[in-house]
């Protein structure tokens, strides 16, 4: 391994348990690869090895969709060694665990799914929550797929611009239309009042 603070097996697996009892949810191997490269000493074969081994002893757990989260057993053993890790490589680790723990918050909180129907149309679910309060629950019925997930993508860059602009949509007064009634009933009630 290339020098650093990070200089053996052991090393590796405490600041994976260092990093998984901090992070914000489930992450892939890619998030966790850029979260352990906070020291030299870590690279992408050793963290492959030592992840691989701490999901079979039961430290981390994998999902079907291939994210990763800390287990019982892996918190505590994180409490008791943590402070093995050198103090600059837990500094750097937290400083780059608020962006990754943001854009896991986000994520958690912009959700957008799509699922096929049966005619051959897709049904597009976009889901946008407030510290797990839905704001705004959205069904669409789309064309095709590539379409859904055009308008997923879109709502996902910016969900408040399409919370803000159904809102304004909805609280704006009602615009008379030509032919609209309300008018002559009124004029007729103040004649009639003559």
């Amino acid at each position: 391994m290339p020098m650093g603070f990070i200089q053996s097996e052991l090393d590796l697996k405490l600041l994976v348990l260092y990093i998984m009892s901090r992070v914000a949810g489930p992450v892939t191997f890619l998030q966790l690869l850029e979260l352990a490269l906070c020291d030299e000493g870590v690279d992408y074969f050793s963290l492959t090895e030592a992840v691989g081994h701490m999901v079979e002893t039961g430290q981390l757990e994998r999902d079907e969709e291939q994210h990763y989260s800390i287990t019982d057993k892996g918190r505590r053993n994180s409490e008791i060694c943590e402070s093995s890790l050198p103090y600059s490589v837990r500094m750097h680790c937290d400083e780059n665990l608020v962006r990754v723990n943001d854009a896991i918050r986000r994520q958690a909180q912009v959700q957008a799914d799509v699922s096929d129907n049966e005619d051959g149309t897709c049904t597009l679910h976009l889901r946008l929550d407030d510290v797990g309060t839905p704001l705004l629950q959205l069904e669409l019925l789309t064309p095709s797929r590539p379409q859904a997930a055009a308008m997923a993508h879109r709502f996902q860059s910016d969900p408040t611009a399409l919370y803000y602009h159904i809102v304004t949509l909805l609280t704006k007064p009602a615009e008379a239309k030509p032919g609209d009634d309300t008018k002559d009933t009124k004029k007729e009630t103040d004649y009639e009042k003559k």
